[in-house]
């Protein structure tokens, strides 16, 4: 009987152990990369045989001490070297040592870098370089003959100088640790146009690497969840990815660290943003035993809500903000949450009703119809401001006014969003402005503006997209890939505002991938017209493209579409839906 319980008790125990290392799991996957080129070198004629970095590596030092880059210092001179990665990583170095006669271990000093010049630069309190959210500059000792793994950030560039006197470093490997999910790419975009498609893919990439244990809104600063700058991320993860887990996770933790009547990370908006995501993600995936453990605080913040709005309609929310670029427009600001408000109120009736709370849902639309009344007085205040123009700060406005139906959509279109093309663009808005576009029957202009505003990130090497863009700053300004020549701008040392300036701007930024969820939708023409894709409506919107197709993820599988314009100039669509999806046109 001693026995049968030492041996009960150890299987207990041995079950714990299993449970718990089971919950710290990590979801990512780990990928090994080596450099695609050497930028930079300093004291070149200290450094011998770089060209062996690029080679393709292992990860173990060996005794043969073969393909060896070797830098050496004085007591004046230290060698350094810029190395590129060829795209955007979330993660860390892997450097691996040979053996020098000297076995004591060497000190070097690690920079990464979004940008090449970001790598080369100084924390100086004046350029907005920062080791926030992720250490990026710090000094490391490396063994003699042995490995180091070192760093969490995002980057694409690495600066690695030697900095003992009278030392000798033998780097066998200096790889990228690139941390992600390891998951499949469900939805797709391939069109005739490859600056588009390349776009696509980009937005995608972008919100893959801020897919780490959370939705973060960058991976080298704001390694964060931000309820509002999920929105246009998880439009992104629906179209490529279909369910994940890291969509519910990263909404429960906001919600669980914000009691009610606290806003979501301090913002009105952002916990009216909360609603909206419920909404679009019960009816991407329709997932009802999750949206029904949202009812008790779904029904509380609407309640909240309603406490929000004055007896003549108007929004009186507290702690304004819609996105930086239109934080210095109050007039905006207040369309925008009168805007939001309403889209939420839209949304609130529908979940309340398939929640079982039909007062509630009648409360909503009532409240809906209230603030609808207030348009006239909404739209002066934001028309008669002399803001309300092509200006940054102020596209954001007119597009939620237009989504909200308090603004005539082609009005706001033609007199606000498409002026100047993408000039007062952001990247966190420029979904809105674009959805509201299309809504204005722009589709051409829309996909124009996703060219030129976005395309120009790619112009400058980008390979992911940033926190923010103005379209002006790209006046005289070099590549990021590539050291700052003289007289050029370096675009990420000297530009961005509010939180972002210079260094400190997010180079990777889930926020910016509209375009991705945007082509899907209006393109390729999907619209979720039941919960869990069990309906979907297909109307194609080619533009100037002469042909269209991609894969669209539903719970049942993918959707696969092809679009092809005529001879006649009309489109021909091939369209093949799983089993459980109704496709009407």
């Amino acid at each position: 009987m001693k026995q049968f319980f030492k041996t009960t008790l150890f299987l207990a125990i041995a079950l714990c152990v299993t449970c718990a290392m089971a919950q710290q799991r990590d979801p990512r996957t780990r990928e090994y990369i080596s450099p695609t080129r050497i930028v930079w070198s300093q004291h070149g004629d200290l450094i011998s045989h770089s060209e062996y970095l690029l080679n393709k590596g292992i990860g173990q030092a060996d005794l043969t001490n073969a393909h060896i880059c070797v830098m050496r210092s004085t007591a004046d001179n230290h060698p350094a070297i810029l190395l590129d990665f060829g795209r955007e990583l979330q993660g860390g170095l892997q450097i691996t040592t040979g053996m020098p006669g000297d076995h004591t271990p060497v000190r070097v000093r690690v920079r990464f870098g979004e940008s090449a010049s970001e790598a080369m630069c100084e924390i100086d309190n004046k350029n907005g370089a920062t080791n926030d959210h992720a250490v990026r500059d710090f000094d490391i000792t490396l063994p003699w003959l042995g490995v180091r793994e070192v760093g969490n950030s995002g980057f694409r560039f690495a600066r690695i100088d030697l900095l003992d006197d009278n030392r000798e470093l033998h780097l066998k490997e200096v790889r990228a640790i690139s941390q992600m999910r390891d998951i499949p790419y469900l939805g797709s975009f391939r069109s005739s146009d490859e600056r588009l498609n390349k776009i696509w893919q980009t937005g995608a990439y972008t919100v893959h690497l801020n897919m780490q244990e959370y939705l973060w809104d960058g991976i080298k600063r704001d390694r964060l969840v931000w309820m509002g700058d999920l929105h246009p991320e998880i439009m992104t993860v629906s179209k490529v990815f279909g369910y994940n887990e890291v969509v519910p996770n990263s909404l429960d933790l906001v919600k669980n660290t914000t009691t009610l009547p606290n806003w979501m990370n301090g913002i009105s908006s952002y916990s009216i943003w909360w609603i909206i995501i419920q909404r679009d993600w019960y009816y991407h995936h329709g997932d009802l035993e999750y949206l029904a453990q949202q009812k008790d605080y779904l029904v509380e913040l609407l309640k909240l809500l309603f406490t929000k709005v004055d007896e003549n309609g108007i929004e009186q929310l507290d702690s304004r903000f819609l996105d930086w670029p239109s934080n210095a427009h109050p007039e905006a600001i207040h369309a925008g949450l009168q805007s939001l408000m309403m889209i939420a109120m839209q949304s609130g009736s529908e979940l309340c009703n398939i929640l079982g709370e039909e007062a509630l849902a009648e409360e909503c639309k009532q409240m809906y119809e209230k603030m609808k009344a207030a348009a006239p007085t909404v739209c002066k205040t934001y028309l008669n401001s002399g803001k309300a123009t092509a200006a940054p700060g102020n596209k954001q406005g007119a597009s939620l006014l237009a989504l909200a139906d308090l603004m005539d959509a082609k009005q706001a279109n033609d007199n606000i969003i498409e002026v100047e093309g993408a000039r007062g663009f952001s990247t966190f808005y420029g979904y809105y402005m674009l959805q509201a576009m299309a809504k204005a029957g722009n589709h051409k202009g829309a996909m124009d503006i996703i060219r030129n505003y976005w395309g120009a990130m790619l112009d400058l090497g980008a390979t992911s997209f940033w926190e923010d863009f103005d379209i002006d700053w790209i006046e005289n300004a070099a590549r990021i890939d590539e050291l700052v020549p003289d007289g050029k701008k370096d675009i990420h040392r000297d530009c961005g505002a509010y939180c972002y300036e210079g260094y400190r701007h997010s180079f990777c930024h889930g926020w910016a991938s509209g375009p991705t969820a945007w082509l899907s939708e209006h393109v390729l023409g999907v619209e979720i017209l039941e919960p869990g894709c069990r309906k979907v409506r297909i109307t194609p919107h080619l533009g100037d493209l002469e042909w269209a197709e991609g894969t669209f993820p539903t719970p049942y599988g993918v959707i696969e579409i092809k679009h092809t314009r005529n001879d006649d100039g009309k489109v021909t669509s091939k369209i093949k839906a799983p089993k459980g999806v109704k496709v009407v046109r």
